[in-house]
């Protein structure tokens, strides 16, 4: 069983590796050339996305009601997710260098670009700013959970969940006790920064 899940797991790797790879391509078919973390378009294609442009009060006069009533509930999180940013920062810097461990790069996953989108207003850039901080940051944070979670407590629940990370599938099973030191060591060193070696060339903790 444990070895037809690793099979699995491996064939999924490859297939986001494809779909990675596809999307890539797509990209660099699109009007766009990123310089740095400028996105430039062509100047046919920006004329055209200014034409596409809602003024700001047009737009708004547009809205549902429902949404306006709503906006100031959404942008209020800003403050909870900001200090949630602050102490990942600070967990980063203290615990992961005491275990060791390899820290995610925050720029992997909080991705800010939608600004350069023409044909956005400055309330709808605002809201697409504040949506990709945002689920970046819960994605960040997801991460940093889950590499915690392989560190400390590497079990999988009894039951079924939706929506488990990517690392679930290789934690142990509900009520495993076999090899389980063994096995949790693993794991931890699975998530290891690489190793210096001594002078004798023998990785520390190897002996």
């Amino acid at each position: 069983m444990h070895e037809e899940i690793h099979k699995l797991i491996a064939q999924i790797g490859e297939l986001e590796s494809q779909l990675r790879e596809r999307l890539h391509q797509q990209q660099t078919r699109d009007p766009y050339h990123a310089d740095g973390k400028r996105i430039r378009f062509t100047s046919t294609v920006r004329k055209q996305h200014r034409g596409m442009r809602i003024h700001l009060l047009r737009w708004l006069a547009q809205s549902e009601w429902r949404n306006v009533v709503s906006a100031p509930f959404i942008f209020a999180l800003f403050i909870p997710f900001a200090l949630l940013d602050l102490f990942l920062a600070l967990y980063l810097a203290t615990c992961f260098p005491l275990y060791r461990l390899k820290r995610p790069r925050r720029s992997d996953f909080i991705v800010i670009d939608h600004q350069h989108l023409d044909y956005l207003n400055s309330m709808q850039r605002l809201n697409c700013v504040y949506c990709s901080y945002v689920t970046g940051l819960i994605a960040y944070a997801r991460e940093i959970a889950s590499v915690t979670e392989q560190y400390w407590c590497p079990i999988k629940h009894a039951g079924k969940i939706i929506g488990t990370h990517a690392r679930y599938a290789k934690y142990l099973d509900y009520g495993e006790t076999e090899n389980i030191v063994v096995k949790v060591r693993d794991l931890r060193e699975e998530l290891r920064d690489p190793p210096v070696e001594d002078s004798s060339g023998t990785p520390p903790g190897a002996a």
